[in-house]
């Protein structure tokens, strides 16, 4: 069947004329598109729809008819009882397994009968639940800060990462009671937060040498989840400077796809302190998001920031690196600067045809126009045409 249509590329003209009104044809045939809403992780048989009495079909001749719906997913989530026309979950769905942290998640279905051929689209919108509490990627984060450090002074956490979207997703953060620090949260462009550790009040290290707080990440659910981490914090002496980045903010322009170890660009922070004091480091700082840790590396020793994993324009258009550079010497302070890299767009995604539906064997006095079989890009927008091959 693929390889009939692939041909249509590059017959006479004649032929072109005769595929697109075949093509015109079989947009008649698709008679409805109906929309259900389901929450995720529903049980085996949880009722749907009834999609019969939905599309205004005799349930009595459902199975004379063939009816069937055919779906992109690799999984058959979804089936319908013949004997009632009910549709309903054939497996459980996990909406992040399905569609990751997409915003909307829908499953495509198309219902497909016989005599006569009708072809009908249904749209089955996947509910968040609040299935999944904020969680660390660590229990505990060892901060090592000098008692010269300044009041306002500020130190990224690791951030919490929430499986859900939506008001189920990490709303806030929060720091148990202290007297030196105060906690700073940020927004992402994304809409993601992240929490900075702020010196709120000058450290003594003859004083107290350690201080230990908690740290708990909210998220928006009903009822609420939460996720706690152990911040332990160690005063340290000595280091007059620090290092300086020679920008504050990077922007650099990567093309999606790129080959593992493309460079993307090279970091520059200088110190004045000479030796190990004025030797600098880099690395991604506290708060980089795991994914970015996973697509990006940077060479702790040059500052070259260069293409870890494969980079798709469709899962993201703009990716924020935050780094940071130190000294080798000893209580060495980080310092952080964010890199912008912008993924610029290639033609690397090819429509998706699916074979929907084959007629029994043609008679030999078939009349033109008796509709063989049927395809459709079940990937593409709803409003796409569907295609069908007939007898001329």
């Amino acid at each position: 069947m693929e390889q009939r249509l692939s041909r249509c590329s590059w017959v006479p003209v004649t032929g072109l004329v005769i595929c697109l009104l075949l093509c015109a044809c079989v947009v008649d045939l698709v008679l409805a598109q109906i929309r259900y809403s389901i929450p995720e992780e529903l049980e085996h048989g949880a009722f749907v729809g009834n999609i019969a009495e939905d599309l205004g079909l005799d349930v009595s001749k459902l199975s004379a008819r063939r009816f069937r719906i055919v779906s992109g997913a690799k999984k058959q989530y979804l089936e319908v009882n013949l004997e009632n026309g009910i549709l309903f979950v054939n497996e459980k769905i996990d909406r992040e397994e399905l569609c990751e942290r997409s915003p909307s998640c829908f499953l495509h279905l198309q219902v497909v009968i016989e005599n006569p051929l009708e072809l009908y689209r249904v749209e089955v919108e996947i509910l968040d639940v609040n299935d999944n509490p904020p969680t660390f990627p660590w229990s505990e984060f060892n901060i090592d800060i000098t008692e010269s450090a300044a009041p306002g002074s500020c130190f990224p956490l690791e951030s919490a990462q929430d499986l859900d979207v939506g008001t189920n997703s990490l709303r806030s953060y929060q720091l148990g009671a202290n007297e030196h620090f105060i906690l700073n949260i940020q927004t992402r462009n994304d809409g993601s937060k992240f929490a900075e550790l702020v010196l709120d009040n000058p450290l003594d290290r003859e004083r107290q040498k350690k201080h230990a707080m908690i740290l708990t990440a909210f998220d928006g659910g009903s009822p609420e989840r939460s996720g706690t981490a152990l911040i332990t914090i160690t005063v340290l002496d000595a280091n007059d400077n620090v290092p300086v980045f020679d920008r504050s903010v990077y922007r650099a322009r990567l093309v999606e796809n790129a080959p593992r170890g493309t460079l993307v660009l090279k970091l520059n922070a200088t110190d004045l302190d000479e030796g190990s004091n004025g030797e600098v480091t880099y690395a991604f700082s506290g708060h980089a998001p795991l994914r970015v840790r996973e697509l990006f590396s940077v060479d702790p020793y040059t500052g070259e920031i260069r293409v870890k994993g494969v980079v798709d324009y469709e899962k993201a258009n703009v990716y924020e690196l935050y780094v940071q550079a130190r000294d080798r010497g000893p209580s060495a302070v980080a310092v952080h600067s964010k890199l912008l890299v912008d993924i610029v767009d290639v033609n690397d995604n090819t429509p998706e045809v699916i074979l929907t539906s084959v007629s029994t064997p043609v008679q030999e006095d078939a009349s033109p126009g008796t509709v063989i079989a049927s395809t459709e890009e079940l990937k593409a927008p709803a409003t796409q045409p569907a295609f069908s091959l007939a007898l001329e």
